[in-house]
């Protein structure tokens, strides 16, 4: 990361994340995995991360991430409750997940930073089954790394280690659900929480940024 980018972590009062925590990111390029597990790494966090079954099939990087124990999501098939059960043994081991529960990236263009997406219902399944705390971690600045067009990103890769952008990660304060909740309320309060800290993080910046998430 630091030749691509100038990259700073914030914390909620000086709190991160603890092992065997659920941990919830913004999702807004394909930059940003490697800036958040960056950071988690400099707070002393390496979590299992649940990402798209795709990326299992790209030459060595799929090898990488199953000596990594890294958790492939199949979404829209049948296997897609494995990942969860996975997930929940990874917990169950003392070990950290790191999730995006808006799903896939968004479709839209531009650089600017706008609020995470609505999230889908593994977040609320995962933390209802083990009842770990979830960590928000809000990020910015990633889509200054990568988005667009495949020729727009590749160029922005290219160009990065000249224009050294600047990348904010920031870790929230942690929140438990509650055994009460309908999965509606508990969605809404996770959310929040990463808008929240997606904000602090964009702030960081002084990133320009779009009213709604589209």
């Amino acid at each position: 990361m630091p030749v691509f980018g100038r990259l700073d972590v914030t914390t909620d009062a000086g709190s991160g994340p603890i092992a065997g925590s659920i941990i919830i990111a913004n999702h807004t390029s394909l930059s940003d995995p490697a800036i958040v597990l960056t950071a988690l790494r400099r707070l002393g966090t390496e979590p299992v991360v649940l990402a798209a079954a795709g990326l299992w099939r790209v030459p060595l990087l799929g090898r990488v991430l199953t000596r990594e124990g890294h958790i492939p999501v199949h979404r829209g098939d049948p296997r897609a409750a494995r990942a969860l059960q996975e997930a929940q043994a990874a917990l169950a081991a003392g070990r950290s997940v790191l999730l995006y529960p808006e799903g896939g990236l968004p479709h839209r263009k531009g650089v600017r930073e706008a609020p995470p997406r609505p999230f889908h219902s593994g977040l609320f399944h995962l933390a209802h089954a083990t009842g770990a705390q979830i960590v928000p971690v809000g990020q910015a600045g990633a889509r200054a790394l990568a988005s667009g067009s495949p020729f727009e990103q590749v160029a922005r890769l290219l160009t990065a280690p000249l224009r050294r952008p600047r990348l904010h990660v920031y870790v929230g304060a942690p929140l438990r659900l509650d055994s009460e909740q309908t999965q509606a309320q508990a969605l809404a309060m996770t959310h929040s929480a990463l808008t929240q800290a997606w904000h602090a993080a964009a702030r960081q910046l002084g990133a320009p940024v779009l009213r709604t998430g589209r």
